[in-house]
């Protein structure tokens, strides 16, 4: 059983829904929760990229993680949160990509090895992770650095691009 100390010291991460599902956020990746924002549409991107906004004079693309995972768009509720993250491209450059999350208003804290392997490997989905059970149920680990395939990194962090 953790002491206080250590519970205090454990990595905290931002909970949120994709359809009835319950997953974790590393807080470290994030650099701002914001409310949902209005996006500029970028013509020709997949479906599930929302498009694009500005935050503090540079451009960020944005993402639907609801539509991206099960193909429908994020629920607009009060708790729906556009969350903006450090995501590091393929060239090695860390830039700023906003997510559309459903229910992000929730935090949780534990150690990073509480979360588990589940035994799955999804070609489809790499970026989900190992889990971690709780007495609400599994709680799914995402990781950032493998949520955007090669050819949508160079539709959104286009060459030249500030980052």
């Amino acid at each position: 059983m953790p002491t206080d100390l250590q519970q205090a010291k454990a990595p905290l991460y931002l909970l949120f829904s994709l359809g009835t599902e319950r997953y974790a956020l590393a807080a470290r990746e994030v650099v701002a929760v914001l409310p949902r924002v209005l996006l500029k549409s970028i013509p020709g991107a997949p479906a599930w990229v929302a498009g694009v906004f500005a935050f503090r004079g540079q451009l960020v693309p944005v993402i639907d993680l609801c539509h991206l995972s099960l193909g429908t768009a994020a629920v607009q509720r009060t708790s729906t949160r556009t969350v903006l993250v450090h995501y590091r491209s393929a060239d090695g450059q860390s830039r700023q990509l906003g997510l559309i999350l459903e229910q992000a208003s929730d935090t949780l804290r534990c150690a990073a090895d509480d979360f588990r392997p589940y035994g799955l490997s999804s070609v489809a989905s790499p970026f989900l992770g190992p889990v971690l059970e709780t007495p609400a149920g599994l709680i799914q680990r995402i990781q950032i650095e493998q949520l955007l395939p090669a050819d949508v990194q160079a539709l959104l962090f286009a060459e030249g691009a500030a980052p």
